[in-house]
């Protein structure tokens, strides 16, 4: 498996190279059809008194679906381990779900009548959690007008293609990346839709009456 090491704001040292290097074969273990990983390591020193800290991203690539794990620490050796240690729970339990899938074949049929699923462990989101999605009840804090331009949400943007898949996928997919939510196109129904981790259930699915546009299959 090949690895590939990006130090933003932090040199990369031959030591820390090494230490990469015996963890991907922990990594390659679990996933043997792995074809790269890629280690950023971010460095962030601080002008408020706060300590500096390490962010270390791993993504995995390869035959299937991408995986991603992240985790912080003040020494960017312990939060390599911590996001190993992630990433390789999240791979054991795409194994675990896999080998029960084998023996446990997921039947999940949604009823067009009242938008119940059944055969999976899945909960629409309430006619309220909807209605706010889509009238926008979100609260938004802006920046003094003393202090133009300054807001104190970090606000990432990232693009994606869109994807067609089951619930049950999206859900899969979702543990993979070790995200609370995922977005993604149902293939049953053609809306956009989300799945995410909710208390008291283990996930949630909330999709738009829009359906989305059919992919164009190039010629």
């Amino acid at each position: 498996m090949e690895t590939s090491i990006v130090g933003v704001g932090v040199g990369i040292t031959d030591r820390f190279r090494s230490v990469v290097e015996e963890k991907a074969t922990r990594i390659e273990h679990l996933a043997p059809r792995a074809q790269r990983v890629e280690v950023k390591v971010t460095h962030r020193a601080y002008h408020n008194g706060r300590m500096e800290d390490s962010t270390v991203e791993l993504t995995l690539t390869g035959k299937g679906p991408i995986v991603r794990a992240e985790a912080v620490d003040g020494d960017k050796f312990t939060a390599l381990d911590l996001a190993v240690d992630k990433l390789c729970e999240q791979l054991r339990r795409a194994k675990d779900k896999r080998v029960d899938s084998r023996n446990h074949p997921r039947g999940a049929k949604f009823e067009k009548e009242s938008g119940a699923l059944q055969g999976i462990d899945l909960q629409p989101a309430s006619v309220d959690v909807i209605r706010a999605v889509a009238t926008g009840e979100i609260p938004i804090v802006t920046g003094n007008e003393e202090e133009e331009g300054y807001t104190p949400v970090v606000i990432r943007t990232k693009q994606f293609d869109p994807e067609w898949m089951t619930v049950e996928e999206a859900v899969d997919r979702m543990e993979l990346v070790g995200h609370d939510f995922f977005l993604f196109i149902d293939a049953r129904s053609d809306h956009p839709s989300v799945v995410y981790r909710r208390k008291g259930w283990d996930y949630g699915v909330i999709s738009l009456s829009t359906q989305a546009a059919p992919v164009e299959l190039a010629s």
